[in-house]
């Protein structure tokens, strides 16, 4: 049974839609743009003129999973689980929902944040690479950090194994402030590793998810991950990346939103420098430590 439109705000359904975990990042810009048009538009209406007429079995399967979703949990009933679970909720709607996001492609309409979401609003750093660094990668984040921290920036990455796991880790030592983007629900981690980071970052930093509650970790989560990391903040660090790594995704995605992309250069045997390699080559700037990030920064942000 669909939702009674006029119980519900905009805002409101869009969340409850986020919370149903059918809709793709896609249909939920349409129907947030949907909505602003028309508030009293009905999912199947909008599910009409997001999938071609010529679909009618896709129309079908899809209105079919939104409407059994919503009919199995009330929306109050959902709202007072994340409630429970000290999770906010923020919306394209909201005041604070961070200029980075407003102004992509593909913003999220709706994420679910656990910790300090003021770090939001905070100048943001998007720090990415191998989830298997070398020596080298180790060495330069170590190097890297303390001073990006010392500046009062906070640093972004994605809570997965190696570069990510250092980012977050080394900024917490340096007492800085740091925010996970997962591509799961944040009732879940992935990889496993991580757990105690990830409730630490939930009790004093801030993680923050586009998947709902339950949400596995599957594969095409974690390019979409990627842009919210790359659009949060004005640029993005890689450090080590190799050919086909899911660093140069992020890279890619924040060069298509105009945004500036830092990369450090590596042996160029090495097959963990080939994308970073290749980033300079490409035009991104190469930066050999924290105070080459920092000029470029200021140049670009004052």
């Amino acid at each position: 049974m669909e939702m009674n439109r006029e119980d519900l705000t905009v805002r409101d359904k869009l969340i409850y839609h986020a919370m149903t975990g059918v809709c793709t990042p896609h249909f939920m810009k349409h129907l947030y743009l949907s909505w602003m048009r028309d508030p009293c538009y009905s999912i199947e209406e909008n599910v009409n003129s997001y999938v071609p007429m010529t679909n009618e079995a896709k129309q079908q399967k899809l209105k079919s999973a939104i409407l059994t979703a919503c009919s199995k949990t009330p929306y109050e009933e959902l709202l007072e689980l994340y409630r429970s679970k000290d999770i906010q909720i923020l919306t394209i709607l909201d005041n604070d929902y961070p200029e980075g996001w407003l102004n992509s492609y593909l913003p999220p309409v709706v994420v679910f944040c656990a910790g300090n979401i003021r770090l939001l609003e905070q100048p943001c750093l998007s720090v990415v690479g191998s989830r298997s660094p070398s020596g080298y990668g180790k060495a330069v984040l170590n190097e890297m950090i303390p001073p990006l921290v010392a500046e009062g920036i906070t640093l972004v990455s994605g809570l997965a194994k190696g570069i990510d796991q250092m980012v977050h880790s080394c900024t917490i030592e340096n007492s800085g402030a740091t925010i996970g983007i997962i591509g799961t629900g944040l009732d879940l981690t992935y990889p496993r590793e991580n757990a105690s980071l990830q409730r630490k970052m939930m009790a004093e930093q801030l993680v923050v998810s586009e998947y709902p509650l339950g949400s596995k970790p599957e594969r095409y989560h974690f390019p979409m991950r990627n842009r919210l990391i790359a659009n949060l903040s004005l640029a993005t660090l890689v450090i080590e990346a190799t050919e086909k790594s899911g660093s140069l995704i992020t890279a890619n995605l924040a060069l298509q939103e105009n945004r500036d992309v830092f990369a450090v250069p590596g042996n160029i045997t090495s097959r963990l420098s080939v994308g970073t390699n290749q980033l300079i080559k490409a035009g991104a700037a190469c930066v050999l430590n924290a105070t080459d990030v920092l000029e470029e920064m200021r140049t670009q942000w004052n």
